[in-house]
């Protein structure tokens, strides 16, 4: 999966965009079982992916076709039909509360669906998603590895049992260290590479907890069966959910500034 990854990155396009688009349903589909009904999750995944599938594509058509005139119009006539259609499905998936968790289940994964696909088409884009996953990557692994070794107090005892404070400050240090050696791909310095990597080694174990409180809200340990041995598409991709649009708003404010 990583090597597929990999290229899918590399390739860019419609081919990443393509690749994200199903991706974004599958996680839709987890986000309906941990949160609503058995009886309306249909509802809620076509009303969940609608509205950041449709992002997706304005974003990737923009890219292929700026020049196209009709292209902000279409956007707008189309985007109203599926906010309408949207609202529509997401009142059939139960209560109140399970409304509230689908519209949710829009700003939790289309948010990170769109910055990614905004990300990867920027000039240097390839170079900053590859580094995004080499931080995000370092982050898990170092945490994994620190907490393990090292013990101590818990981070969040309720939520996740497993986690500790050793392991966050692993991984925050994991994460500055490879963030500043390939900072230099992105264009930037070594110390901006690391203040860039320790907010998002930070965020993306925020993702991590948030998912957990999630799972255990639901009573599960696993959002899904997908990966064997790892669980499920939003069990692997958690700490992207809140990386990537950090990420992409430090990057606005880089360019901005």
């Amino acid at each position: 999966m990583a090597g597929l990854a990999a290229v899918v990155i590399f390739l860019g396009g419609w081919y990443f965009a393509i690749v994200m688009m199903v991706v974004l349903v599958l996680m839709a589909r987890e986000w309906a079982k941990l949160t609503m009904g058995q009886s309306k999750r249909r509802y809620a995944v076509v009303g969940v992916v609608l509205l950041p599938l449709l992002l997706m594509v304005l974003v990737q058509y923009a890219v292929t076709a700026a020049d196209e005139p009709t292209l902000a119009l279409l956007g707008g006539a189309l985007g109203a039909l599926l906010l309408l259609v949207s609202v529509f499905l997401i009142r059939r998936v139960g209560g109140w509360s399970e409304r509230l968790w689908a519209v949710v289940g829009i700003v939790y994964l289309g948010v990170p669906a769109v910055a990614f696909l905004a990300l990867r088409d920027l000039p240097h884009g390839m170079e900053l998603v590859f580094w995004l996953v080499i931080v995000v990557v370092a982050t898990d692994v170092c945490a994994y590895l620190t907490g393990r070794s090292l013990g101590g107090p818990k981070l969040a005892p309720r939520i996740s049992p497993g986690k500790t404070w050793s392991g966050l400050a692993g991984g925050a240090a994991g994460a500055m260290l490879l963030g500043g050696v390939f900072a230099h791909f992105v264009g930037w310095g070594w110390p901006q590479g690391v203040f860039f990597a320790l907010i998002l080694a930070l965020v993306a174990q925020s993702g991590d907890l948030f998912e957990s409180f999630i799972k255990r809200r639901a009573g599960v340990k696993d959002s899904g069966r997908l990966i064997p041995g790892h669980g499920g598409m939003l069990d692997r991709l958690d700490g992207y959910l809140f990386a990537v649009p950090t990420l992409a708003l430090l990057v606005a404010i880089d360019q901005a500034f």
